[in-house]
């Protein structure tokens, strides 16, 4: 396991990402278990899934900087917290990476996404149509990504129940860079509140992470 990507986003704010390149045995070594983490565990379909759990939690140890067990459950709408450290948690993962965001600021979302055309066939069912407007033809697949990455951030920042990335989350316009910030709005139960998302191309991928 490979740490490849680290950012201090403010003082009170950090995220990473790991390549996975170890076998389930040897991510296992890293941790310890209690008897609910090992039930999850064996509920998890083998292969790429049992992998991203168990980075996302030895990852979570390199973070916290401690080889001692870390308590890390999650709530009925399954965001995960920390109930013993001063930190809101995001975690994320996608195909050979996993990643963690802590943060003793507030309420924070990560998203991490391989780009890949297939994101062409469901733009309309993640985004209203004036936010396709804004949408540039150039780089159609970077930005539809960015912004998927920004609501799926939000969505887990907001505690991953009662919102449709459709309905419930819109974006201001912004020009796609390499790497930026946008403007999302998330009306909840009617009320609205704004967050500044960021989000950056990390080689094939899209990484998308905002805290409160």
């Amino acid at each position: 396991m490979a740490l490849a990507y680290l950012k201090e986003i403010d003082q009170e704010s950090r995220i990473a990402l790991w390549k996975i390149e170890e076998s389930e045995a040897e991510l296992l070594a890293h941790l310890q278990l209690d008897e609910q983490e090992q039930k999850k565990l064996s509920s998890l379909a083998k292969g790429k899934r049992t992998l991203h759990w168990l980075a996302t939690r030895v990852l979570l140890r390199y973070l916290l900087q401690t080889k001692e067990y870390i308590n890390c459950p999650s709530d009925a709408n399954g965001k995960p917290y920390l109930p013993d450290y001063p930190y809101e948690i995001s975690l994320t993962h996608s195909y050979d990476y996993a990643g963690v965001m802590l943060s003793s600021k507030g309420y924070c979302g990560i998203d991490l996404e391989i780009v890949k055309d297939k994101v062409l066939r469901i733009q309309d069912k993640f985004l209203k149509p004036q936010e396709l407007a804004f949408i540039k033809p150039d780089e159609q697949i970077n930005q539809l990504y960015a912004c998927w990455c920004a609501k799926e951030a939000v969505y887990k920042l907001q505690g991953n129940k009662g919102v449709f990335f459709l309905h419930n989350i819109t974006i201001d316009p912004f020009v796609y860079t390499a790497q930026g910030v946008m403007t999302a709005h998330l009306d909840k139960e009617g009320e609205i509140s704004s967050f500044q998302v960021y989000y950056e191309r990390f080689n094939e991928y899209m990484l998308g992470y905002v805290v409160a």
